[in-house]
């Protein structure tokens, strides 16, 4: 946890493939803890083609059924066709935008959303930013996209800032 804190944790990312990967856990994580996702990160990475999304987006019902008895990934039904129902919304929106990353960052003006929090306390589950892309995404056809899953997708992916202002990694505290 530490390090994926200090090594990935809040930096803006602009890379389809990383932006897919965070989504794809980030949903998987639903009703679980953070660490379980990361502890199987590395499987995901290998039965998920590495994230890419245009090879998931290809995954038949053969691959699904087959991905449903690895031990070494989350086995919900739901979330394993949402993996690929949502890898061809990834990419609907890549040909719309010209990326994805085109897509999330216009969502914030292509300046991450910088806040000051104290104390974990002071971090809210979810924002009007967050409900509002979540809605999109799902109109979009994109599922486990809810408000607080989207929260922790922004914040994932550096769209959002949320260390505390006491953190290293604090922007002009690095």
């Amino acid at each position: 946890m530490r390090a994926y804190h200090d090594t990935e944790w809040g930096i803006p990312s602009y890379d389809d493939v990383h932006l897919f990967e965070m989504l794809t856990l980030e949903g998987a994580q639903a009703g679980l803890s953070w660490s379980t996702v990361l502890n199987k990160r590395a499987r995901y990475r290998e039965v998920f083609a590495g994230f890419d999304p245009e090879a998931v987006a290809r995954f038949d019902e053969a691959t699904i059924l087959t991905l449903l008895e690895d031990p070494g990934i989350i086995r919900n039904r739901l979330k394993v066709r949402g993996t690929v129902s949502n890898a061809r919304a990834f990419l609907a929106v890549a040909e719309e935008f010209g990326s994805f990353a085109t897509y999330l960052w216009s969502t914030v003006d292509d300046a991450p959303v910088v806040h000051h929090p104290r104390t974990t306390a002071d971090l809210p589950a979810h924002t009007e930013l967050s409900d509002r892309v979540s809605k999109d995404l799902k109109r979009r056809g994109f599922t486990f996209v809810g408000s607080t899953i989207v929260y922790s997708y922004l914040q994932s992916v550096g769209v959002v800032d949320d260390h505390l202002v006491t953190c290293f990694a604090k922007p002009g505290r690095r």
